[in-house]
């Protein structure tokens, strides 16, 4: 199958890598405006200026799009139109009422694969951990406790089109916490229907947030808390999972910056009776991000299969966005500057 891939920067060039690395798939198209990103193109590869261009003539089976937020809703339905599997970067849209139309589009097309890249889902703690949570050998989850936050995340110390909310939708939310919220629907399996929120752009003063405080509970009584940081200075990505015979800890991620420590997975086994709040822990730690390889093995297998996209599927993405735009509104003072 041959592969287009529209947005060449640091995540088009990780699939692209990745694609070559894991599926017999030729890229023979690429599109991107920036000169000085289309000069690291590879020769053997036909290069596009705009996405449109890419979808409406370069003779390919599959777009994988990584492009600003404005631009994935339309990338993904003209893609799709024209008869495409598509991969689309999170986040899946700017707005939920855009991806709202991809989905209905989609519809239309039931053999066309689209699956979106929540890459976290595929990193080697997350998928133990999921294991363990489903196994049961530690009871029922109780609640869950995320911060996942960097510095500057988007360039916030300049003007860029993620700090425009015209062009971005959001912020940090938005940007990298959607990460932590759909691993907390991931690893619960719960859908979140009481929600509490604080939402702030204090510090970098932009019309997206640079902080999000989260309070979240499931009709099952799962708690969810989670802070969403464009100044955490030191970054830092840790996932809190108790439940009724103990917890689970996600603490550090392996990525390309290598800025969020160690990936290790913690596994406490309590026993609150006998072990006076020092309980038995054990502690894996990863030595290799393989998410972007195995998230795109996924999609290949699923192609090659005919099988359907559950990880990752419109909707998910749908009911992550859901929940991000149920965020935003239950900041009153957030909902009333942006949403009325």
């Amino acid at each position: 199958m041959k592969v287009g891939i529209v947005g060449y920067g640091v995540v088009g060039k990780t699939r692209l890598s990745s694609i070559l690395k894991n599926t017999p798939y030729q890229i023979t198209a690429i599109s991107e405006n920036n000169a000085i990103a289309r000069a690291d193109i590879p020769k053997n590869i036909k290069v596009f200026e705009g996405y449109q261009s890419l979808i409406e003539h370069a003779n390919v089976d599959i777009v994988f799009i990584s492009l600003p937020n404005k631009f994935a809703a339309n990338a993904t339905i003209l893609s799709l139109q024209k008869g495409l599997h598509v991969f689309c970067e999170k986040p899946p849209a700017k707005t939920l009422a855009e991806l709202e139309e991809v989905l209905l589009i989609s519809q239309k097309y039931p053999d066309l694969k689209l699956m979106y890249g929540f890459n976290h889902r595929f990193h080697h703690s997350v998928e133990e951990a999921k294991l363990i949570i489903e196994e049961n050998s530690l009871g029922r989850l109780v609640n869950m406790r995320g911060v996942y936050g960097k510095s500057q995340m988007i360039s916030f110390n300049q003007s860029d089109w993620r700090t425009r909310r015209d062009e971005s939708g959001g912020g940090i939310l938005l940007d990298q916490g959607i990460h932590m919220l759909d691993l907390m629907r991931y690893l619960s399996g719960e859908d979140f229907s009481e929600i509490f929120s604080f939402i702030d752009n204090a510090f970098w003063n932009f019309d997206v947030e640079d902080n999000a405080y989260v309070l979240m509970r499931s009709s099952k009584g799962v708690v969810a808390q989670l802070h969403s940081s464009a100044t955490q200075w030191r970054h830092l990505f840790n996932l809190e999972i108790t439940m009724e015979k103990g917890s689970l800890i996600l603490g550090g991620l392996l990525t390309g910056s290598k800025s969020y420590g160690d990936e290790t997975l913690t596994i406490i086994r309590a026993d609150p009776e006998n072990d006076k709040g020092a309980p038995r822990e054990s502690i894996s730690k990863y030595n290799e991000d393989v998410s972007w390889d195995n998230e795109i093995k996924y999609f290949a297998k699923s192609l090659e299969k005919k099988s359907s996209i559950t990880r990752g599927s419109i909707n998910d993405a749908i009911e992550t966005m859901k929940l991000i735009e149920r965020i935003y509104k239950a900041d009153p003072i957030w909902q009333q500057k942006y949403y009325t």
